[in-house]
């Protein structure tokens, strides 16, 4: 199996930065996408930002320019780097990623448990 570990989500002040980490681990042969989304309360889940192996990007419009997705493939763990946090990114982030497990010739897809971040003065 294949677990996804979020980590770094917490209370800050608007205009603040945070930092979310995330760890792929388990019986993995290569991580290929990874990427991050978020749901607030009584809203549905939607993309933040996403990154492929190779590096390519691609964000929301409504953190383009505040929010910096990356990844270090060797740790098997995606970043998003948050700066200029307003209220409206309270949420819970969730990490996804598409894996190539060992022994499988296709891909599955995970998420992970996610993380609360509350953007409050």
């Amino acid at each position: 199996q294949v677990q996804l570990v979020e980590s770094g989500g917490g209370l800050v002040q608007p205009g603040g930065s945070l930092r979310l980490s995330c760890a792929a681990s388990g019986s993995i042969f290569r991580v290929n996408d990874m990427g991050w989304y978020r749901q607030a309360p009584g809203k549905q889940r939607e993309l933040v930002a996403t990154i492929t192996s190779g590096g390519n990007t691609n964000y929301a419009d409504s953190v383009k320019d505040r929010f910096t997705i990356s990844r270090d493939n060797a740790k098997n763990t995606v970043y998003l780097q948050m700066n200029n946090l307003k209220p409206e990114d309270t949420a819970v982030y969730y990490c996804n990623a598409g894996v190539r497990r060992v022994g499988y010739n296709r891909d599955f897809r995970y998420w992970g448990r996610g993380t609360q971040v509350t953007v409050s003065s």
